[in-house]
């Protein structure tokens, strides 16, 4: 997975606590732990392709989210970082081996794959189950400081 999955994950957080109504640009949102503004920028386009956030043009606009944090989960995220596809991919390297068979789905009867399969079909069902709003609530249950200081560093960071 990539680091733009992390990112994107605290970045939605955040957003989660910035004003009611309020846009913050990509070059705030990077600031905000040093990131490259023209990568997070491309991962904040790819969350406004899923509908996760909305993006407002010109001097004051930039990000916010699209959707309550109760309705975008961990999954949301994940799939417009990193596409739908699946982490393993069968090739089917079994048709090539001994007693291989060209006309055998191996995806269907290879007992990896299978394995696989059934452990990317738990993950997923977990980040499906976490939302947003799960998260936001453990941090501030943990950190009862962090909306605020969310909020002032926004307002304070300089880019």
């Amino acid at each position: 997975m990539s680091e733009g999955v992390e990112w994107a994950l605290h970045t939605c957080l955040n957003l989660s606590w910035a004003e009611p109504g309020e846009a913050v640009s990509a070059a705030r949102l990077a600031a905000f732990y040093r990131l490259p503004a023209a990568y997070l920028n491309k991962q904040m386009q790819a969350l406004a392709r899923a509908g996760i956030v909305s993006s407002t043009p010109g001097p004051r606009g930039g990000f916010r989210l699209a959707r309550a944090p109760e309705d975008i989960t961990l999954l949301d995220v994940v799939t417009a970082i990193e596409g739908p596809e699946e982490a393993f991919r069968c090739a089917g390297i079994l048709r090539e081996g001994p007693g291989g068979d060209p006309d055998v789905d191996y995806r269907e009867v290879c007992v990896i794959s299978q394995s696989m399969r059934k452990a990317e079909l738990s993950w997923r069902r977990e980040l499906a189950g976490q939302t947003l709003a799960d998260i936001r609530a453990t941090v501030e249950r943990r950190h009862p400081h962090t909306p605020g200081n969310t909020r002032n560093r926004f307002a304070n960071v300089k880019i």
